[in-house]
């Protein structure tokens, strides 16, 4: 089992950027793909970006696409969400997610959920 715990999240002008980071609690960091998600007031929760285990391949939803970056440190048991560019639509509350041994596919159904941290964007 792995707790997640996020962090970073903040208010931002439109245009700005933020790191989020995870940090990870338990065994075997590195087994577990990892991803972020966001679900913003009246909407569903969404995928935004998913990383393997080893960080060797990584997924982005269209609509963040050329804009965030997801990676990880396993030394570190953390993975981070580099935003840049920020928009209002990017106004949310962030999740992270685990899947024991999940590719960048199958973390869009992951096993476990952190509590989420907000991000606003002022326009």
């Amino acid at each position: 089992q792995v707790q997640l715990v996020e962090s970073g999240g903040d208010l931002v002008q439109a245009g700005g950027s933020l790191r989020l980071s995870c940090a990870a609690s338990g065994p075997a960091f590195s087994t577990y793909a990892m991803g972020w998600f966001r679900q913003a007031p009246g909407k569903e929760r969404e995928f935004v970006a998913g990383i393997t285990g080893s960080g060797g391949s990584t997924a982005a939803a269209d609509s963040v696409k050329g804009r965030f970056l997801i990676s990880r440190d396993n030394a570190k048991n953390t993975v981070y969400l580099q935003m840049n560019s920020l928009i209002f639509e990017d106004t949310a509350v962030y999740y992270c997610a685990a899947k024991k041994w999940g590719s960048v596919v199958t973390i869009k159904t992951p096993d476990y959920w952190g509590q989420g941290t907000q991000v606003t964007v002022s326009s």
